[in-house]
């Protein structure tokens, strides 16, 4: 043991300071800090290769890993905006080279790395990650062939997330306005290096986000207005309008309207899998997966597969044939057209011709007027010789029966009924002259009738219940009301009026 500890110093209860003794108590703090700069000043920047074990992103953006062999671990940690930068999602699992700063984390008695630039160890490793990455994008369903959806005959409109630049988007415009020109929405990203991936998806994401077309009939604004999209000619398809990166969804229909298109081409020309590897990164084959548009993927040369060619709906082995595959020849077209409208005026000439063939077939068989009218009008001429016989039979008939009862018609007879009938006539007038109760009006009678109806009233009662009455004299009518009991006179309703 040093000198400078003894043995019984372990026994006492509280540190007392020792005569000679220069060598004060560190603090944790101190000792660590001393470490640290040791460990920083011997080793400076090192490279590892290594197992990435327990990845994790935290929701800050830093990321936390440890890289392993056989024998030992050690942390690393990538601060946010080397994170940033990476060219690939980490995996556990996968074999890497790390770049960076070796120090300690006194918080925690560890050392550590700070990685400043994360790579794959070797192609190797590379082709582990993806087909890692394949096998869990697969479980999840992404790559389903009963999922991938049938392209648009005819598409409108046609989306492109390509590189701006290039020889790609020139060759999709060329050949597209050899086929068949389309109105041409051009997404322009980055298709390799930093960023590439996340710039890809947002262009996915942001094709989906356009308002749809509105149904036929509906008013549709003329895009390319305002902030936003900018209409280029220049390039190959009669109608191309290239998007602006910063365009959101908040602008879109503000500006100026930019509909969803109905095809989308996700393009990049050859290279090597470091190259493509954007295109394999989980985030842009999520977005292919979901986008709510037919997509097709055009991603290096035929030999060249990515994730994003399984997650899409049809994959085309160079961009030049994915044009090829969005749109039909219109020459095809019009000459399918013209055919099938030759073929339809053949088929009306014909149908035309049989039936006036069938016509002149049934006119030929058909029996003359004469021969059908004939005997309808020999049947005519019977009926009217018979009709004119008939007429003279009757005639005959009624002027016999005329001649027969003509004497009972003389004027005598008729004068003496009528003279008996004037004669009852006199005797029902004289019965009734009688029996007329005015005519005892003439002796000082009067005739009480009620004034509301006109009925004789022949009874106190009945006047009383009529209230209003009419005394009828002989030179004339008086009006008399019936005063009821109590001695309260009779009020003559009146009647109520609608106006």
């Amino acid at each position: 043991m040093d000198d400078r500890f003894p043995d019984f110093m372990s026994s006492r209860l509280v540190a007392e300071p020792r005569a000679n003794d220069n060598a004060a108590p560190e603090s944790v703090s101190e000792l660590a800090g001393r470490l640290k700069r040791m460990v920083e000043g011997e080793f400076g920047r090192v490279r590892l290769r290594g197992e990435i074990s327990g990845y994790k992103r935290a929701s800050s953006g830093h990321v936390y890993l440890a890289l392993k062999d056989d024998a030992a671990l050690i942390d690393g940690v990538m601060w946010r905006g080397s994170a940033g930068r990476l060219a690939f999602t980490p995996q556990d699992g996968v074999e890497v080279i790390a770049t960076g700063k070796l120090t300690t984390y006194p918080g925690r008695s560890r050392y550590q790395i700070v990685i400043d630039h994360l790579e794959l160890a070797g192609e190797g490793a590379l082709m582990a990650l993806l087909e890692k990455l394949k096998a869990k994008l697969a479980g999840e369903g992404l790559f389903d062939a009963g999922k991938k959806r049938p392209l648009p005959f005819m598409p409108r409109t046609i989306g492109i997330v390509t590189s701006p630049t290039g020889a790609v988007i020139r060759d999709i415009l060329h050949r597209l306005a050899d086929r068949c020109p389309t109105h041409v929405l051009v997404w322009p990203v980055k298709v390799q290096g930093e960023g590439a991936a996340a710039e890809i998806a947002a262009a996915v994401r942001g094709f989906a986000s356009l308002p749809e077309r509105p149904a036929p009939g509906e008013p549709k604004p003329y895009p390319g207005e305002g902030r936003g999209p900018v209409t280029d000619q220049s390039e190959g398809a009669a109608d191309v309008t290239q998007l602006d990166p910063g365009l959101r969804r908040g602008t879109v229909g503000q500006a100026g309207t930019i509909y969803r298109p109905d095809l989308l081409i996700v393009a990049r020309g050859g290279g090597s899998i470091e190259d493509l590897w954007c295109f394999n990164e989980e985030v842009v084959v999520r977005a292919v997966a979901a986008s709510p548009i037919p997509v097709i993927s055009a991603v290096g040369h035929e030999t060249d597969t990515t994730l994003c060619d399984h997650a899409a709906d049809l994959r085309a082995p160079t961009p030049t044939a994915a044009a090829e595959l969005a749109v039909p020849v219109r020459a095809d077209l019009a000459h399918t057209l013209a055919t099938l409208s030759l073929r339809t005026q053949r088929c009306v000439r014909r149908y035309h011709d049989r039936g006036r063939e069938q016509l002149a077939a049934l006119v030929r068989v058909m029996p003359r007027r004469d021969a059908l009218l004939g005997p309808q009008r020999q049947r005519l001429d019977d009926a009217a010789g018979r009709l004119s016989l008939a007429l003279e039979r009757r005639v005959a008939t009624a002027r016999r029966n005329l001649d027969r009862h003509g004497h009972a018609l003389r004027p005598a007879m008729l004068t003496q009924r009528l003279a008996q009938a004037r004669a009852r006539f006199d005797g029902t007038a004289r019965m009734l002259e009688q029996v007329n109760p005015d005519n005892l009006l003439q002796k000082g009678y009067v005739r009480v009738v009620a004034k509301a109806n006109g009925k004789t009233v022949a009874t106190a009662a009945d006047a009383r219940a009529a209230g209003a009455l009419q005394l009828h004299f002989r030179d004339g009518v008086l009006d008399a009301k019936v005063e009821r009991a109590g001695g309260r006179a009779y009020v003559e309703p009146t009647q109520p009026t609608l106006l």
